[in-house]
């Protein structure tokens, strides 16, 4: 991989880093012993990056989830799983390349997978919609999930989009029945679905593919029901304050592990996924698999009434000082 590109939290990092190049190429090309003054800058290098990455607030996280450099869906299918068939089309309108999909393996599982891609330049970023899918992407889903059903495979779906498309075309096609309508036959699925954030979990646009028996997040995603830059702008009339919504809205993986939204926090390299993307998809094809031996031994109405208690209990609340 290509050096990523560091982050505004990140820079102190990147400064000891470069000292520390500058010094090992200094002791490179004369006879001057510098290994004292190298062991000091990386036992500092090593202090900082624990510092900062195990002390990561809710907005860093969102900042890593949205690196362009974090592997995309299509990343983690090439290193997590093999013998990819691309399926095409929604059968209504056409094709929605923010949404790719069909059969892979899994260990020897077959498997349907189904996610949102993005784009790392200018023109894959047009190609793929930002990862922001029309209701074309979502028919499709649907359509790949219900020929897994009747094939008898279990279905994963890998979140990463800002939202689901929001221009005049997706509400022209009924962009919100897409959403909604998937939202009901994903929950009447009979077979195992494994549903994970990878980057960014942007509202309607993740739930629309993120019904699932079971939750994961990576590390540093994010899900939320708005993105922070729109909360601060309904609440603080201003978009710098994301940092504060970030906090406010509990979005990160670990807030949501403790509300019981997710099931599972997936690990990612120090720094984030971006750093290495062979590692997380190591992390994740690892987390996959067990959920997946854990699903198959259910009975299939077990599993659907599983499913239904899982999302009736979302939103359950107490108010302190009530009897």
């Amino acid at each position: 991989m290509t050096a990523t590109e560091p982050l505004e939290f990140e820079k102190p990092i990147v400064n000891l880093e470069r000292q520390l190049a500058d010094l090992r190429d200094r002791a490179a090309d004369s006879d001057i012993d510098m290994s004292t003054e190298m062991k000091r800058i990386e036992d500092k290098l090593t202090k900082l990056k624990g510092e900062i990455y195990r002390n990561l607030s809710p907005w860093q996280r969102v900042q890593i989830a949205r690196h362009t450099q974090r592997p995309y869906m299509l990343d983690y299918v090439e290193h997590t799983f093999d013998d990819f068939v691309e399926l095409h089309g929604d059968r209504h309108i056409g094709e929605d390349e923010a949404m790719p999909g069909g059969f892979v393996r899994l260990e020897g599982h077959r498997v349907m997978v189904v996610g949102h891609q993005k784009g790392r330049d200018t023109k894959e970023n047009l190609r793929r919609n930002f990862g922001s899918a029309h209701p074309e992407g979502y028919r499709k889903a649907l359509r790949l999930m219900k020929m897994a059903e009747k094939f008898n495979l279990p279905i994963i779906t890998l979140i990463d989009t800002p939202g689901a498309y929001p221009g005049i075309e997706a509400e022209e096609r009924n962009i919100a029945e897409a959403i909604a309508f998937n939202l009901r036959e994903m929950m009447m699925l009979r077979v195992p679905i494994i549903a994970v954030v990878l980057g960014e979990g942007g509202s309607g646009g993740a739930l629309g593919i993120g019904i699932g028996d079971r939750i994961l997040m990576m590390e540093n995603a994010y899900y939320s029901v708005i993105s922070p830059e729109g909360c601060a702008a309904i609440l603080w009339k201003d978009r710098k304050y994301a940092p504060e919504s970030a906090s406010a809205l509990k979005l990160s993986a670990e807030d949501l592990k403790k509300m019981e939204v997710i099931d599972e926090v997936i690990p990612e390299p120090m720094g984030g996924a971006h750093h290495d993307h062979i590692t997380a998809a190591h992390n994740l094809k690892r987390t996959l698999i067990k959920h997946l031996h854990d699903l198959e031994s259910i009975d299939r109405d077990a599993l659907l009434e599983q499913r239904y208690q899982k999302f009736r209990k979302f939103g359950e609340f107490r108010e302190k000082g009530r009897r």
